[in-house]
């Protein structure tokens, strides 16, 4: 995936928990192994950030997720409705230095509110292209006066790390909209500024750069798919049709007659921004909401590859749908994968929710986007829902069952015993943290409050010096 930041996305319809997607909390995060000490930021120039996810400009990653608590951010303030909690990456990896942001943090606009979630939806660019990221955070249940309508905050990058704020002007949609339950960025039509996508409403709303921090931006329009009832509710931002423009698949509810279906829709990027294409039918006889969705180039053709998961598929059983990509955009050629399928170890098995969770990136360094799927309904022995990842790497012909590997807290190097009920896989990204050239596979287990670190490695995912993030919430950022 592209231009997102690595942690949450909310999916209260689920009935459990939002995703996993910072005044300073130095015991907000744990690491298993001695972390480096944090370089200074180097000064920012004309140039764009080097990572979209580099919020203090010194060169390394860093990784935002939603913070679990409400509560004090330093001992002195306090705050409510949603955080989200920044680790700053270091030479080595992640660094114990962290940072907590919310709406009471100086600059941010709005207030938090009980029933706020802020941190529902976060990605990530350098929106103004002074070589600092910026997190945009979603909280798509704040209200204006008592009405949940939701809003979009621009949290901007420094040397000092994320600093102020400003609100994304809401388009459409009133009640219930629901504005900013999922993001995404990217350069959807090729001009070379950061552009965001989010939704409202059932909207796909298109935000272009250029961004600043007094407000401006570009022009803003909203994409649907009319008169078919469609409502959108889940975005990834990827380059499918390798022209260079970041392209956007929008996952939602279709109405059919007197039913409703799961789909995923393509909109390619293009010079006036995005350009309606083909549609692809998750569930052909029922709706889903919050479906998660990733895009990798998973055969190297040059030509990205998008991934749906669907954990509800036989009765929560669970599959993911592959739709290879082509020079104009995603064509005929695909295929449905669960649990039951050659090659893949495990068994499926009701409840497991095999697709819960979905994630790309080159875990390897051979070329290949691999695939990470969570499984976070996968029993181990006697207890039930402790949760599994699989990680699949692409290869000739695109992925492929012999080539997946399983991982659980049984994995040798990986911290915690396994606990039933943990939901480890519940969210997952693979994003190169420490500059190897490799992703390293980021696990949540949401019913501990933590995220486990897997490196990526020449053979792949490997638990040998994992670490563990604590206090974050259930989601990660693209």
């Amino acid at each position: 995936m592209i231009q997102s930041s690595l942690l949450p996305r909310a999916r209260a319809s689920r009935g459990r928990l939002p995703r996993l997607r910072a005044a300073s909390v130095a015991a907000g995060v744990v690491l298993a192994a001695c972390p480096a000490p944090l370089l200074l930021a180097a000064p920012a120039s004309a140039a764009a950030a080097k990572h979209y996810d580099d919020f203090n400009g010194d060169g390394y990653r860093d990784l935002a997720v939603p913070y679990a608590y409400s509560g004090m951010d330093d001992g002195s303030v306090s705050f409510s409705g949603g955080a989200v909690l920044v680790t700053f990456g270091g030479p080595k990896g992640l660094t114990t230095k962290t940072q907590l942001v919310h709406q009471d943090s100086p600059g941010v606009p709005g207030a938090g509110e009980e029933n706020d979630q802020f941190g529902g939806a976060l990605a990530s660019a350098d929106l103004d292209r002074d070589g600092y990221a910026d997190l945009v955070v979603g909280n798509p249940s704040e209200e204006s006066g008592t009405t949940p309508v939701g809003s979009v905050t621009v949290v901007w990058g420094s040397a000092k790390g994320l600093k102020g704020g400003t609100a994304v002007p809401r388009k459409g949609g009133g009640a219930f909209g629901a504005f900013g339950r999922d993001i995404a960025t990217g350069d959807f039509n090729g001009d070379g500024r950061p552009d965001i996508a989010t939704v409202n409403a059932g909207d796909v709303l298109l935000y272009r750069g250029g961004f600043t921090k007094s407000g401006g931006l570009g022009k803003v329009t909203a994409y649907d798919r009319a008169g078919q009832g469609w409502y959108a509710d889940s975005l990834a931002a990827g380059k499918v049709t390798g022209d260079g423009k970041t392209d956007l698949v929008a996952v939602g509810v279709r109405g059919v007659g007197g039913t409703f279906r799961t789909e995923a829709w393509f909109l390619k990027g293009d010079g006036a921004g995005l350009t309606s294409g083909p549609a692809k039918v998750i569930d052909s006889k029922k709706q889903h909401e919050r479906l998660d969705v990733a895009i990798g180039d998973f055969d190297r053709n040059g030509y990205g590859d998008i991934a749906v998961g669907n954990p509800y598929a036989s009765g929560s059983r669970g599959s993911v749908t592959l739709w290879y990509g082509a020079s104009a955009g995603p064509g005929s050629r695909s295929l449905a994968f669960s649990q039951s399928t050659a090659g893949i170890p495990g068994a499926s098995e009701a409840n497991d929710e095999f697709g819960a969770s979905l994630a790309a990136g080159d875990a390897d360094g051979d070329g290949y986007a691999d695939l990470a799927v969570g499984v976070p309904g996968e029993a181990a022995g006697e207890k039930s829902a402790s949760g599994a990842a699989y990680v699949f790497r692409g290869g000739s012909g695109g992925l492929k069952g012999s080539r997946s590997v399983v991982f659980d807290k049984t994995l040798p190097g990986v911290a915690g015993g396994t606990v039933a009920h943990d939901y480890f896989g519940y969210d997952l990204r693979l994003r190169d943290l420490d500059r190897d050239g490799r992703a390293d596979l980021a696990v949540s287990a949401p019913s501990e409050n933590t995220v486990r670190i897997l490196p990526g490695a020449k053979g792949g995912v490997t638990g040998a010096g994992s670490a563990v993030l604590r206090e974050t919430g259930a989601d990660l950022p693209e």
